[in-house]
This record gives C-alpha cells, sequence and structure tokens, in this order.
C-alpha cells in the first residue's frame, strides 16, 4: 500500500518561483513555435522578454473558445506534428468540436494531476476504481484511466450507461470507488436501493463531477449507497482533462495544482481581477503544455478563490466548487439567473427531492419560468400544494422573479448516465 507519492509541497515561495518559471516558459514556448500566438502576442504589443514577474501576465492577450474553433482541427498547436500522440475533443454542441493535441509529455502531466485527485480523496492501491464516464474522442474516461494506473489501484474501466453491467461489476468485482457524473451517481443509487444491493456492494467514495450539482443530490446518493465520502472534481478538455481540482475530506472548496497552471478570477465584463473572495470568470494560463498551450484561456466557469489554508493542513491553493458559467445565465423578464441559485433554494427544503428541471416559455411575447421539481420519495403526495408555494415563495424573494411550480412524483423527471439537462428553454417556438 502506498501513498502520497504524488501531492506537491508548495509553500508560497517555492509556487511563486515555479510558477514565474512555468509562465517565461509557457510564453517563450508559444511565441517560437505557434503563428497564432506569435500573432496575438504581437498584436498586442508584448514579448516574451516583457515577462518578468508574476504580476506581467496582465500584459498577455486572452485565449478564447473561438481561437480554438478557428485553428481546427490543431488549435495552437506548438510543436511539430510528429511530436503529438494523442488528441482529445471537447463535448460542444455548437459549431465545430474543440480539440486538443497532447505530447506524451503532456499525457504524463494528465496522469499525475489524475493520480493526485484519488491520492487528495484517501484512495491507497488495494481500492478498487470503477470508471463510469465517457471514452473515446472525450478526456474524461482515458483521464480516470490514467490516473488511476499511475495510481496504482485496479481499474475497472466501464463507460457511461449499461446500468445492469454497472451493477453486476461493482457488486463482482468489490468496487469500492465510483467515478462518474452526479446525475450518474444519483442513478446507481437509486438502482442499488431498488434491486436491494447495499449490503452487497463495498462501494465507500465516488468522484464525481463534469455538471453542476445540488447538495441535495449529492446527500441522497450518499446516503442510499452508506459512503464514508464523496468528492467534487473539476477539469476541462483545454486543460488535459478532469483532474485540475478536488476536494479534500475538509470540503472546503477544491485544491488545485498551482503548479500545473496559474488561475486568475476575473470580473467577466471589465476583465479586471476581483477582490479576493469574490466571484468571478476562471482564467487559466497552462505551465507544462507543450502540444496546445493556454495563455489567459476563458473558461467561462464562475468561482472564487479561498484564501488562507484549509482546514486539512495541506498548502495547496484552492477554489470554491464552480458555480456556474458567465454564459449560461438566464435572463428571465430582465433579471439574471444562474440554476446554482435555485438548487441553493432547494436544499432548504426536506420535502424536495434531488432532481429538477427549470422549464422556459413564452405566449404572446410574455415569458413564463416553471421550475419542475420531484419530491423526496418519504414525503407525502398530499403536501405537494404547500411544498410548491413554500419553494415557489423562497424563490421569489432568492432571485427576484416569479417562478411557477410543479410537484411530480419520484421518479418521474428524466434521468441520465452523463450530464441532465436542467435547463430546457423553449421561448423561441412561441
Amino acid at each position: 500500500m502506498v501513498t502520497h507519492r504524488f501531492l506537491p509541497h508548495l509553500p508560497a515561495e517555492k509556487l511563486a518561483a515555479l510558477q514565474l518559471e512555468g509562465l517565461r516558459w509557457t510564453v517563450r514556448h508559444a511565441y517560437a513555435n505557434s503563428p497564432a500566438y506569435r500573432a496575438k502576442f504581437d498584436a498586442a504589443g508584448v514579448h516574451p522578454d516583457d515577462i518578468t514577474t508574476l504580476d506581467d501576465i496582465r500584459l498577455l492577450p486572452f485565449t478564447t473558445v473561438a481561437d480554438l474553433r478557428e485553428g481546427y482541427p490543431l488549435p495552437l498547436l506548438s510543436v511539430p506534428e510528429e511530436q503529438v500522440v494523442r488528441i482529445h475533443a471537447s463535448s460542444g454542441t455548437t459549431g465545430k468540436r474543440k480539440i486538443l493535441a497532447y505530447t506524451q509529455n503532456d499525457i504524463d502531466t494528465f496522469a499525475l494531476q489524475m493520480a493526485r485527485c484519488y491520492e487528495i480523496a484517501g484512495l491507497t492501491t488495494l481500492d478498487r476504481v470503477q470508471i463510469a464516464v465517457g471514452y473515446g474522442l472525450w478526456t474524461a474516461g482515458a483521464g480516470f484511466q490514467l490516473g488511476c494506473e499511475k495510481f496504482g489501484a485496479l481499474t475497472v474501466p466501464v463507460g457511461p450507461g449499461n446500468l445492469e453491467m454497472q451493477l453486476q461489476l461493482m457488486t463482482d468485482v468489490g468496487t469500492t470507488c465510483l467515478c462518474s457524473t452526479a446525475s450518474m451517481a444519483l442513478l446507481m443509487a437509486e438502482e442499488v436501493e431498488r434491486n436491494g444491493l447495499r449490503d452487497q456492494c463495498k462501494l465507500r467514495k465516488i468522484i464525481f463531477g463534469a455538471e453542476a450539482h445540488s447538495a441535495k443530490m449529492r446527500k441522497t446518493f450518499e446516503e442510499k449507497l452508506g459512503l464514508e465520502g464523496s468528492y467534487d472534481i473539476a477539469g476541462m478538455t483545454e486543460m488535459y482533462g478532469p483532474g485540475t481540482a478536488l476536494e479534500c475530506d475538509a470540503h472546503e472548496g477544491l485544491h488545485y495544482w498551482a503548479d500545473l497552471f496559474i488561475i486568475e478570477i476575473l470580473d467577466p465584463e471589465t476583465l479586471q481581477p476581483v477582490p479576493d473572495g469574490e466571484v468571478g470568470e476562471m482564467v487559466v494560463t497552462s505551465l507544462r503544455k507543450e502540444a496546445a498551450p493556454l495563455v489567459r484561456y476563458r473558461t467561462r466557469d464562475l468561482t472564487r478563490m479561498l484564501p488562507g489554508m484549509c482546514s486539512c493542513g495541506r498548502e495547496i491553493p484552492r477554489h470554491d466548487h464552480i458555480l456556474g458559467r458567465s454564459d449560461d445565465m438566464i435572463i428571465f423578464r430582465g433579471v439574471n439567473i444562474y440554476p446554482g441559485q435555485i438548487a441553493d433554494v432547494l436544499h432548504k427544503f426536506p420535502e424536495a427531492g434531488a432532481e429538477y428541471q427549470i422549464v422556459l416559455t413564452r405566449k404572446e411575447g410574455k415569458d413564463s419560468l416553471t421550475l419542475r421539481l420531484e419530491r423526496n420519495a418519504e414525503s407525502a403526495d398530499g403536501n405537494n400544494a404547500a411544498l410548491a408555494s413554500a419553494v415557489g415563495a423562497e424563490l421569489h424573494k432568492k432571485l427576484m422573479a416569479r417562478v411557477e411550480m410543479e410537484i411530480v412524483d419520484p421518479g418521474v423527471l428524466p434521468r441520465s448516465f452523463g450530464k441532465s439537462k436542467r435547463v430546457v428553454d423553449l421561448r423561441d417556438q412561441e
């Protein structure tokens, strides 16, 4: 049994030196080897020699998803093509997919950041890890498997879906850790309960991510499966894939690997830094990526930095959970609403279930927002009206917008092996 092999020891002085070294290397590498980056830097009037301190990162231009799409199929490529050993792509739904190239060193770094996640989640080489996320072009399955093999635990590479196989392997192989979306974790928990398999399961931990989740959803699958713990994971295809950050057992935010990338938290409108502890858009700059380095990449993810040391005692910086995206905001009758705000309200009501759906419609030019909410399985269906009234009133107070409520029976809303579709916007179908 081997542990504590992969987590970095990063006192502030050492981290600052590592970041500056990585930043200067990245800028020189991108400028020298990527025509796209050279043109971008020249247009901004910045040269690699101008980067002498970490604060000089603000001199650099931003990189956006448009830069990735314009460079299709190998955007921002900064190495000779013969050094590219793999590609992965995002699961984007508009335009051409964002394809990212990897050198062998990039693959090794990808495996390292995922191995760190298994270690911070308290796994050992005796654990058996069932990977129930997408394989193929997507980074998720490959990343979880790479990291698991580097870490040294037994890998059970199932992929998403196929509940019958998932349950059989979980019980027969003795899976101790499941890697999935929160929606898949909830679905598995419901199936374990429905089939009376809890006593046959050895599952003790879940690492989940890839979608927004509510505290209620998390509590539900933890209780149904009798888990020791669950851990929210962050990641993005542009930054290798999953594993850029993970919760520890203290659950005081996500530890991220500041020796691999720099995070800035900026106001998405002004693109200026927000004060420590305030929510803004996460902007990342890679420090080791060879094939497709990222310089001030606008992720559109909203979060905040968490100052101070985590109570776990690790000298590894933290950011908050991904609170939403600057581009998934719902504009409803002039009010800006994030799905996460609704999830926060639902957590206050024990009678509410873990699944919900936001439906936007328009009739005769007037927008309506309906929240379809599953009732908790233990709650009596005769209390639907009271629950709808209470939740509706709290949402009105929180959002400053009126929400129509529809309470439905447990299991009515669609389940997903991947990311649940929380928002259904039908307003263009008037």
